[in-house]
């Protein structure tokens, strides 16, 4: 695994201003196929480690505007080792790479790699962390090479791409930058499962056949008819596994987690746990927290159920919110306030990012991470470049004009002069919007 600052530029959906993206990878190291991808805005978090992690477990459905040769079975086994017999009788869903059981995870010594946070999740699946050999570039090269292949073949070819310096960029790369983090994350997706995993690489030879060239695709089936396949744990709850683990002991009230009390039904029995002659050791439980969303957490009990518990302020708020923003709330609300609440910072909060007061670079990367369409970890409940034939590209850049702003509508009680000032700020978004793709249009 490891993560790399992409150089091209993307649109931040907040502002509509170009913003930086980083991209993390997982990598089979054996077949170089990708298991996992995540592009995030500015920076990257323990969070989103994990989340490339359990995208290795669990891949994702393949979109219906993909190929059909691109899509592996759900399960993972490739079509020609095994058959199914939805595959001969009717259509086969997908998944967008393999699934698998990882033993060992190769990481570098940044900070979210090393965190309890990955740490834990290893732990819990029976992987171990092997941190790579400081200043030895060949301990995660295949990984690097990656990258360098992903700047050469796609990134360099999108409009808004920044070189690797300044020496490699053009006079104004920011004007160009239209595509959205999640856009900008499915192009990287369907490159890798369309063209990457089906070209042949120097570097994967089979020392019996050394003329055969040999794909990331072919090197699975191959490595599967050698070794045999170890299948994924079939958990439903296997998501929560990659969350975030707190130690908490728990009260009449429920549970405190850094200022927050949590409560819910599947506490009950355990609240007269607090005052019991019970062990400390023995009365501190797990409890999983996903940082991006801090209005739940969840429990499993000693029938392994699974339980949510919702934070008490979380009725009031109706939308995830991430833990970074609730503390840079409660550090708001303190310097206006004697004695804020977290209901009252919270709202504080809302107010300045809606008059549009948020410029700050913390403020943009806590707002963008809260606006991305996908969470981190999916809970239960033409003839030309590769790259140009994507169906992902094709769309944005063959699109004729910008469709017409969906209507609004307003109650009379919501009505006024404010929500006109709103409405014009609306139109003028969407206004710099198409102009910026209406000016990429007139360049082609």
């Amino acid at each position: 695994m490891d993560t790399t600052r992409l150089d091209v530029f993307a649109f931040d959906p907040v502002t509509l201003k170009w913003v930086q993206a980083e991209l993390t990878v997982a990598m089979d190291w054996y077949t170089r196929c990708i298991t996992g991808i995540r592009v995030t805005p500015v920076s990257t978090k323990a969070v989103d480690a994990a989340a490339v992690l359990f995208q290795t477990y669990r891949p994702r459905p393949v979109p219906g505007t993909w190929p059909k040769e691109a899509a592996w079975p759900d399960h993972g086994i490739p079509r020609g080792v095994l058959v199914e017999a939805e595959a001969v009788h009717g259509p086969v869903t997908g998944a967008v790479g393999p699934a698998l059981a990882a033993e060992t995870v190769i990481v570098d010594h940044g900070k979210i790699y090393l965190s309890a946070h990955l740490t834990s999740v290893c732990r819990r699946l029976g992987m171990s962390i092997q941190p790579a050999r400081l200043r030895t570039g060949r301990d995660k090269g295949p990984v690097e090479r990656f990258f360098r292949t992903l700047r050469e073949d796609v990134l360099q070819l999108l409009p808004g791409y920044k070189g690797p310096d300044i020496h490699s960029r053009g006079l104004n790369p920011e004007k160009d930058a239209f595509f959205f983090l999640h856009e900008l994350e499915a192009i990287i997706r369907e490159w890798v499962a369309c063209v990457y995993h089906r070209r042949p690489h120097s570097g994967l030879v089979d020392p019996h056949l050394p003329s055969v060239d040999l794909s990331p695709t072919a090197m699975f089936e191959h490595g599967l008819a050698r070794a045999g396949y170890i299948e994924v744990p079939c958990d439903p709850d296997l998501a929560y596994e990659f969350l975030e683990v707190t130690m908490r002991t728990v009260q009449h009230y429920g549970v405190e987690i850094k200022g927050r009390r949590y409560d819910g039904p599947g506490l009950d029995g355990l609240r007269d746990m607090g005052g019991s002659d019970i062990s400390l050791s023995q009365r501190r439980l797990e409890f999983f927290a996903d940082p991006d969303d801090v209005t739940r957490v969840y429990f499993r009990d000693a029938e392994r159920t699974w339980h949510t518990l919702r934070w008490e302020h979380a009725p009031s708020l109706q939308m995830p919110l991430s833990e970074e923003a609730l503390q840079f709330a409660r550090r708001l609300a303190a310097k206006q306030y004697t004695y804020p609440n977290d209901r009252l910072a919270v709202a504080l909060l809302l107010e300045r990012w809606n008059l549009g007061l948020g410029n700050s670079l913390v403020e943009r990367r806590m707002a963008l991470r809260l606006s991305r369409e996908q969470a981190a970890v999916d809970l239960p409940k033409d003839e030309g470049s590769e790259v140009d034939v994507l169906p992902s590209v094709a769309r944005v850049l063959s699109l004729p004009e910008q469709p017409s702003a969906p209507a609004i509508e307003l109650d009379e009680a919501e009505q006024g002069d404010d929500d006109a000032g709103g409405l014009e700020e609306l139109d003028e978004e969407l206004d710099f919007y198409a102009t910026a793709l209406k000016d990429v249009d007139d360049d082609e």
